[in-house]
């Protein structure tokens, strides 16, 4: 792990490559697992607050599921998350006609209804945040949904970290963001052999 300002980065995250394929998985990430994406506090309260103005963007099945459960629930393990349609997919998701799994939230920030562009722990992914007493710990989420994203990011040699500038940077700000980068450099220099 390598310590910036008050987290811990796991050094998959400056080694891993990544790049979203949408076109190979089709959002896989918004309908597989057994929980919804997790929120923060303050998350709770924007999406309760936005909901008016995101439920236009939401299939009608996933529009009953949000008004039964909320817009945010508690899982089997205690912790918040967005809620799911029917036990499956998150219910904030519409499908595209080629069967693409999107976000509704991030349809309405799209279109300029909404400033809040989809939950933190979604636009980071595949980087987890973990909480400790010391600050927050990243680590790199291996999941076999996202194998054609690990290939696209060989392909293209885009590592984790620079693959999420933009919600790293949302989260932890630019400076953060900029220390993180002369890690990374710093670490993948190549070592010298030792006499």
């Amino acid at each position: 792990m390598i310590a910036i300002g008050q987290t811990l980065v796991s050094e998959d995250i400056l080694e891993k490559k990544f790049v979203c394929d949408l076109q190979a998985c089709k959002g896989a990430c918004c309908v597989a697992g057994d929980s919804g994406a997790p929120l923060e506090k303050e998350e709770m309260d924007i999406l309760k607050k936005i909901w008016p103005k995101v439920k236009p963007y939401v299939p009608a099945d996933g529009v009953r599921a949000i008004e039964s459960q909320g817009t945010s629930v508690v899982d089997r393990d205690g912790d918040d998350t967005t809620p799911l349609m029917d036990g499956k997919h998150c219910a904030f998701t519409f499908f595209e006609k080629d069967g693409t799994a999107k976000c509704s939230i991030e349809k309405a920030f799209l279109e300029g209804k909404v400033k809040f562009k989809k939950p933190i722990s979604c636009h980071l992914y595949p980087i987890r945040v973990v909480k400790t007493k010391s600050g927050d710990a990243l680590n790199y989420d291996r999941w076999d949904l996202c194998k054609p994203a690990c290939k696209c990011g060989e392909k293209l040699d885009v590592p984790v970290y620079r693959f999420l500038k933009a919600p790293l940077e949302r989260k932890y700000g630019k400076q953060w963001f900029a220390e993180l980068q002369l890690a990374a450099e710093h670490y993948q220099k190549p070592k010298k052999p030792s006499r």
